[in-house]
């Protein structure tokens, strides 16, 4: 085996490396284990390679051919590349090539594992649970915890309980209970569990009732995973490392990737081992698929269902149209147009079952109406005062109530046919969203800040406060952050939990118009806003600057809304009066593909 381009025809003894006995221990030089892998070299001294050459003392071996006479250091392997040569031999191991493994382990001097845990790990896949308590008496010494070897000790005890429990063997089951697990005095609740198994009738009853497989090597694997994780690598490996590194390396890769914007599979056979991971910009909705026209003057708010399913556009034409998002092409098919919002429709809320939607108005706007989407029929208009600014809304969790205000100093909680259930004076409401708990909203004010009002304990606090007017914000499906749209700052990201800003998103224009952006992508890894200056902006949630600029749009952009079943469809709604559908590259010969950059330029930093 050849190291570090070493020329064929060198003193294979070259190859050799010290054995890793950082614990002191030793075995003897060739000594083959009963799973017919390789014990290390005598205490620490290199093995020379079977082919012929012998190997000398620590300072040198004899050379052959052209090099009589001369001396030469042996290559001694560093810790990191003993510890790929373990790692291979372990996967090779797992593969059924123990033929290989040998051959690895004495060509290398390295030893896969500790000659007490091979003979540990063969007692415990044997069943043969007295030898295998033995063996622990031997690993106490080579172990950091010594004190682990009573939990490694009661593991191998339930398992032997359970087998006699599984042969029929009552009696030597009970004798296992009291005369050696329980007088461990370890996990005494355990011990109770494992007592009432005494009751099951038979085999398929007890492993239904312990949620256990059985007798065999599936659940002797599983334990010796347990009993691995007590002792150090330098011992015995953890089980299966090297998928373990590699799959934690695809993961890494994945989650730097600017442009990865579907589920992670963490399935190896999924992926090239042999390749970087790399998204295409192609595979990302930064691709006008589709135009929609029929809104005769600005187009104000746009969003998307919960289940994905449809688009709900709202206009200054006064109307709300409802778009059906076809499940394989991802067109969008015009379903029903809602009229009558005299002064136009600026903000739109779906009911969290997608059975109703909420149209609310400009500034000076005094009612709300509650759609039915399903039959294009109005539940409800509301209106409690012409006092009232009823500019934005948000929903309940439980589906049944909705909270409503705007800038003239109030907000309602109302059920959905308008009645008033609460209220709260003297909040010029910007923007709400109510949180998970149904308990919390958060409302954004003139006050530049964002503050959770609680309606069943009338209690408030502030949570957010910047330095410039909050035009809207939107809040993560897990309610952990915030982005809020800042007037003449841009896109801001919060944490609300720590309340503390994370990130300021460069490159939107945004000045005091009302514009919304959005969460969006796989797992929300994506943030999406529209922009004065006639673009929409998509960045990675990491990373301050965008890694895509949309054009298309002649004037500003509203809003833009991201499907949230489909991550690689996306919509905008501009004051050109259209509403462009974003997503991944047509299908196209690589040739044109390369050339279709006019709708998405690369920022990446």
């Amino acid at each position: 085996m050849q190291a570090n381009g070493a020329a064929q025809g060198q003193d294979s003894s070259e190859l050799s490396c010290l054995n890793s006995a950082q614990n002191g221990e030793s075995s003897s030089a060739g000594g083959t284990h009963s799973n017919g892998l390789l014990s290390s070299a005598d205490n620490g001294n290199s093995v020379g390679a079977s082919n012929g050459s012998s190997a000398g003392p620590a300072s040198g071996s004899a050379a052959s051919g052209s090099e009589v006479g001369s001396l030469k250091k042996k290559k001694r392997l560093s810790q990191a590349e003993e510890d790929v040569i373990r790692l291979i031999g372990q996967h090779l191991h797992g593969l059924g090539l123990n033929q290989t493994v040998d051959l690895l382990m004495q060509e290398s001097g390295c030893r896969l594992e500790h000659s007490s845990a091979t003979k540990f790990r063969n007692h415990v896949m044997e069943g043969e649970w007295d030898k295998a308590e033995n063996d622990l008496n031997e690993l106490r010494a080579l172990m950091h915890s010594p004190n682990a070897i009573v939990r490694m000790k009661f593991l191998l005890l339930q398992q032997k309980y359970l087998e006699y429990l599984e042969d029929g063997k009552v009696l030597e089951a009970l004798q296992v209970l009291r005369g050696e697990l329980t007088p461990l005095k370890y996990n005494t609740d355990r011990i109770h569990v494992l007592s009432g198994y005494l009751m099951c009738s038979h085999a398929e009853d007890l492993k239904a009732k312990a949620e256990w497989e059985g007798k065999g090597t599936a659940s002797r694997c599983r334990l010796l995973d347990k009993l691995q994780t007590y002792l150090p690598p330098s011992v015995m490996l953890p089980p299966r490392r090297m998928q373990t590194l590699l799959r934690q390396a695809v993961e890494l890769q994945r989650d730097r990737c600017l442009y990865h914007n579907t589920k992670l599979d963490s399935n190896l056979d999924s992926v090239s081992l042999l390749l970087d991971h790399v998204c295409s910009r192609k595979q990302f909705p930064c691709y006008t698929q589709q135009i929609l026209t029929e809104h005769c003057n600005e187009v104000w708010f746009c969003k998307f269902s919960n289940d994905g399913t449809k688009l709900a556009t709202g206009s200054k034409d006064t109307t709300v149209i409802i778009w059906q998002v076809d499940p394989e092409s991802h067109q969008l098919k015009l379903l029903r147009t809602l009229e009558g919002h005299a002064y136009g429709v600026s903000y739109l809320a779906w009911s969290p079952d997608d059975t109703y939607l909420i149209a609310c108005g400009p500034d000076d706007c005094s009612e709300l109406w509650l759609w039915n989407v399903q039959t294009g029929e109005l539940r409800t208009k509301m209106s409690q005062s012409h006092e009232d600014s009823l500019t934005s809304v948000a929903w309940n969790p439980d589906g049944k109530r909705f909270v409503t205000g705007g800038q003239r100093g109030q907000f309602y909680q109302c059920d959905l046919d308008g009645n008033l259930l609460d209220s709260w004076e003297g909040v010029r409401v910007q923007c709400l969203w109510c949180l998970g708990d149904g308990r919390a909203v958060l409302a954004s004010d003139t006050h530049q800040r964002i503050r959770g009002y609680n309606f069943e304990d009338l209690t408030d606090r502030n949570i957010v406060q910047e330095d410039h007017p909050i035009m809207s914000f939107t809040v993560s499906k897990n309610g952990r952050l915030a982005l809020l749209n800042v007037a003449t700052q841009g896109v801001h990201l919060w944490d609300l939990q720590d309340r503390v800003l994370v990130r300021k998103y460069q490159g939107v224009t945004q000045g005091f118009y009302t514009i919304h952006s959005c969460f969006g992508g796989h797992n929300e890894d994506f943030i999406a806003s529209g922009s004065e200056d006639h673009k929409v902006y998509i960045w990675h949630r990491r990373g301050e600057l965008p890694i895509a600029e949309l054009t298309g749009h002649t004037r500003t952009v509203n809003c833009v809304s991201w499907n949230p079943a489909i991550p690689g469809l996306m919509a905008s709604a501009s004051d050109d009066g259209t509403v462009r559908v974003w997503g991944p590259a047509p299908f196209l010969d690589t040739q044109e593909a390369d050339g279709l950059t006019e709708n998405c330029s690369n920022m990446d930093s």
